[in-house]
């Protein structure tokens, strides 16, 4: 195995967190800001990309940053070492409600697809790149679906998806349409493409988007109920605004209500 050989634990419902054993001189690289918590021993290391190609010369780590600028991404991750003579843990959490799910890269012919957003922590040696659309339509509409990224190696990542998670699985010839957003990752065998909703009244007036994903089995495809755009615009919507108090839950008094609250600020 060019990858190097991890043992875990996810703890949580909601809001779960993913602790890895790593055995001496043995390493995981992570986004910046997953960190949790971590044993004695361990060396916390910025590194270039994704430190698959660290010893390949500058050339190879500026081409392995750069990839992930492409995908709007930090040019340094983070690496993990145990540097202890025993086993030591290192715990790295999920950034909102959701689950994480743990990605053996060996089961799916050493590749999976995902969204930029959705990798957390992966073993050291795991390739974190991008993946190209090669159809316009993903590009022009696919909103989050043009560049994704691409896992690669014979190792394990982990993967993040908001609210409740559903894996499916596609035969071959199989289809389903999915939001464009609410797309985890899947693997490398399923088609995907970008799709028109058509029809003025759902253009107009459907309120969930003018296109969505068709994804084509066979393959595995992993599906969230909440993905972080959607919960950002809620939360920005339901924000007091100007620096007023909020408008209430459901309330039906709106302004009149702050009035009676004491606050007669519009």
């Amino acid at each position: 195995m060019t990858s190097h050989e991890i043992d875990y634990q996810i703890y949580g419902e909601e809001m779960q967190y993913v602790e890895i054993e790593l055995d001496p001189q043995e390493a995981v690289v992570a986004e910046a800001g997953s960190f949790m918590m971590m044993d004695d021993g361990i060396k916390m290391d910025t590194i270039f990309g994704d430190g698959s190609n660290q010893d390949k010369g500058v050339l190879g780590k500026l081409f392995s940053a750069g990839k992930r600028l492409l995908t709007g991404e930090s040019l340094f991750m983070t690496a993990f070492l145990n540097e202890f003579h025993g086993k030591r843990k290192v715990s790295f959490a999920s950034p909102y409600p959701g689950r994480i799910i743990p990605i053996d890269l060996t089961e799916f012919n050493g590749k999976f697809i995902c969204q930029k957003d959705a990798f957390l922590c992966a073993a050291k040696g795991v390739t974190v790149g991008i993946e190209f659309s090669k159809r316009l339509g993903r590009g022009f509409f696919g909103g989050e679906g043009f560049i994704m990224q691409k896992l690669e190696g014979d190792g394990m990542a982990f993967v993040h998806a908001g609210g409740t998670m559903a894996k499916k699985e596609l035969a071959a010839g199989e289809t389903m349409k999915v939001d464009t957003g609410c797309i985890v990752g899947f693997t490398q065998s399923v088609d995907y493409n970008i799709e028109f909703v058509g029809g003025i009244k759902n253009t107009v007036f459907g309120g969930e988007g003018l296109f969505f994903a068709r994804l084509r089995g066979p393959g595995t495809v992993y599906i969230q109920s909440l993905p972080f755009s959607r919960l950002a615009g809620r939360v920005l919507a339901a924000a007091p605004q100007g620096g007023g108090k909020d408008r209430g839950e459901g309330s039906l008094l709106g302004g009149l209500g702050n009035i009676l609250d004491g606050d007669n600020r519009f």
